[in-house]
């Protein structure tokens, strides 16, 4: 602007000098079609100085479109692990981090994880402590972890919700995609959260050093603070559980996990990442299959399934219809049969929700039951459970396990959205009168 004035009262200097002479040979110019530059060219006559010219104005900057250093690329896949390995799985921890950087993030998919070691364990890679956010990139090293530190935040406690929050806002902040995976690697234990035992597993990602882990209700409040995430796995055993997958099941689309127990060292993570990275636009849907059958094909006594959340909401409709066209028929010792015959799993108390409720209907004649029970076999099969696999010690497995509990219930159990929305904790207490 003070250039603006600047020019202006030169051109008005200009103009008063041309005044001063006769109109005759100021005629010879039309002053509303002159310029700067026609100025410049008259012939004035000399009076010692120098006339300067103004300076064209210099279109300013738009420094918000011309500075693009703070934008990020978003990528096709932002995959997000949270290894917890501050307990016995330790190496198994290191291993998968090596496992991951056989791949690599690309210029489509980005591969990130924090991971979390303590004292007592494993004295692999440097047995150094604490918690990393890495960045992980492609090395050819097996035995040590190569990928930047970005963030080196000490000693942090992975078994409050609240980090694994941190971790994916802040994944997904610096790193942003159109899809993102949250996988959280540890020990698991369904629902379940009453084991009295010291450092028995309780829910997911438990930290042996605090004593603290995340429960069912937590996971569901990660899943509903973070925002939009395509895919949650549980790199861990027994979570794929109705209470579970209801729980967060209007946070994502698709959620994979397991009914049985999972070998120690949790997924073989180049054997999916490599597909994706070969075909980064790979759907949400055939990502997940892909974890399921590589995890499948590496440990043959696996059982692995991925649930479609938009079905999630009628799981109570169906399982609601079954149970009471049961207790109506007063099936109880069908009931406790069904329960016992069904195909169990690491923890007894879980069954295999569709073995369970086909035993039931073939055990009786009563018609209401036979139709409830067909009905919901089918919305199991055919809606919500949206791909599964068994291996060779679970071939009944169908993908979404229950609490049946035989002896103990656990009153923590109604504690869960599963259990405010179903009738399923008050068919249990009826069938345990």
């Amino acid at each position: 602007m003070k250039d603006m004035e600047k020019n202006i009262s030169k051109a008005v200097f200009i103009l008063t000098i041309l005044a001063l002479f006769p109109l005759t040979s100021f005629a010879q110019f039309n002053l509303d079609e002159m310029t700067s530059r026609d100025i410049n060219q008259v012939a004035l006559p000399d009076i010692g100085m120098d006339i300067p010219v103004p300076e064209p104005v210099a279109k300013p900057v738009d420094m918000e479109t011309d500075d693009k250093s703070e934008i990020k690329t978003v990528k096709e896949w932002t995959i997000m692990t949270y290894v917890n390995s501050k307990n016995d799985l330790e190496h198994y921890g290191l291993s998968d981090i090596n496992e991951m950087e056989k791949v690599g993030s690309t210029d489509e998919i980005n591969i990130v994880a924090e991971i979390g070691r303590m004292a007592g364990h494993s004295s692999a890679d440097g047995d150094w402590r604490g918690t990393r956010r890495l960045y992980i990139r492609k090395d050819s090293d097996i035995f040590r972890i190569t990928s930047p530190i970005i963030q080196n935040l000490g000693k942090v406690n992975m078994g409050d919700w609240k980090e694994l929050v941190k971790f994916v806002e802040w994944a997904k902040a610096e790193y942003p995609a159109k899809h993102y995976m949250l996988i959280v690697w540890n020990h698991g234990n369904g629902w379940f959260e009453d084991n009295p035992v010291k450092n028995a597993d309780r829910g997911i990602s438990y930290d042996e050093e605090t004593g603290n882990n995340i429960d069912t209700p937590q996971l569901g409040k990660v899943l509903a603070k973070v925002g939009k995430i395509d895919i949650y796995a549980s790199d861990a055993c027994l979570m794929q559980m109705a209470s579970v997958a209801y729980e967060i099941g209007d946070s994502v689309d698709y959620i994979i996990g397991s009914e049985e127990i999972e070998p120690g060292r949790g997924y073989t993570y180049n054997k999916f990442l490599a597909p994706l990275k070969n075909n980064p636009n790979m759907s949400s849907f055939e990502l997940s299959k892909k974890v399921v059958s590589e995890n499948v094909n590496f440990f043959s006594g696996n059982t692995q399934s991925v649930i479609n959340t938009r079905q999630t909401k009628y799981l109570p409709l169906f399982t609601n219809k079954f149970v009471d066209a049961v207790m109506k028929a007063n099936l109880k010792r069908e009931v406790k049969a069904a329960r016992d015959a069904a195909e169990t799993y690491a923890i007894a108390d879980n069954k295999d929700m569709y073995d369970f409720v086909r035993l039931v209907v073939i055990s009786t004649s009563n018609q209401a039951v036979k139709t409830t029970g067909k009905e919901l076999m089918n919305f199991l099969k055919n809606d919500l459970i949206a791909y599964n696999e068994t291996g060779i010690m679970s071939t009944k497995s169908h993908g979404l396990a229950v609490y049946l509990p035989t002896i103990y219930y656990s009153s923590t159990y109604e504690k869960l959205k599963w259990t405010n929305d179903s009738a399923w904790d008050e068919f249990i207490k009826w069938y345990r009168e």
